[in-house]
């Protein structure tokens, strides 16, 4: 088994956004689960579906390779914080994986960076893994200030003790999130690329290099081949098409 680069084995992970009740999501698991036995995985799959199935979606999965994860959780281990999820919850109910500071989550429901980073800590406190999500919206990037904001994202999210093993991070354009636009191959090459420098500077050398990048927005089967083969590109976190098994799967096998 091959990796672009021996330390980084890369994830592929479906972000199930707010879809699927306790029926269709347990089906999908198991679909999922039960394909990914059929083939040579050739790196890591993780679903990471909505709070209300999380525990139904486990027991699907039960004796696959494939890992849950959660799309969000709290700052905080318990207490008065009525609605939210604590990460200490998400590791009982069978959670690996949390999605953190996602552009939804900025945008609807105004989450700033440092609160992103506050929920990554106590993710890793409590023995998660966290993906964090970066990006910039179009009229950053039309104004040539794309670089300028995943940079002071990555600064303020990342945990000062992030490293490979706790952390992945997620680079998702804002404008492509489920539009089917995408930037083109240079300009994903170059912004990873440039993440990996910004993580080098925050982290040292040594963290920068084990942790993985993944490019979200609009990945699907027709384009998951070549965006996987850039370098620094450590996977994938597919929104809409990781609702299909059919194109989840193309996706996963796509990785080389």
């Amino acid at each position: 088994m091959a990796y672009k680069h021996k330390v980084r084995k890369p994830l592929i992970a479906g972000n199930w956004k707010m879809n699927d009740l306790k029926g269709d999501a347990r089906s999908l698991a198991k679909s999922i689960a039960l394909e990914t036995k059929k083939i040579d995985l050739n790196c890591e799959v993780l679903i990471c579906p909505p709070f209300t199935v999380l525990s139904g979606v486990k027991n699907a999965l039960w004796g696959s390779n494939v890992k849950l994860g959660a799309q969000d959780c709290s700052w905080a281990e318990n207490g008065a914080h009525t609605g939210d999820i604590s990460p200490v919850m998400l590791k009982e109910v069978g959670c690996e994986y949390v999605i953190l500071g996602h552009s939804e989550r900025r945008t609807d429901h105004k989450e700033t960076s440092s609160m992103v980073r506050s929920k990554a800590k106590a993710a890793h406190k409590a023995g998660l893994r966290t993906i964090i999500c970066i990006g910039e919206t179009l009229a950053e990037r039309e104004a040539g200030l794309a670089k300028e904001v995943c940079e002071k994202q990555i600064m303020t999210s990342v945990p000062k003790e992030s490293n490979g093993g706790n952390t992945v991070i997620a680079y998702e354009p804002v404008w492509a999130i489920g539009t089917g636009k995408t930037p083109t191959p240079d300009e994903v090459e170059d912004m990873h690329a440039f993440i990996r420098s910004v993580l080098v500077k925050k982290l040292g050398a040594m963290p920068a290099v084990r942790m993985r990048i993944l490019y979200g927005g609009s990945m699907k089967p027709s384009n998951a081949e070549q965006l996987l083969s850039l370098k620094d590109v450590d996977g994938g976190l597919i929104g809409g098409a990781s609702l299909k098994v059919e194109d989840f799967m193309s996706i996963i096998k796509k990785v080389k």
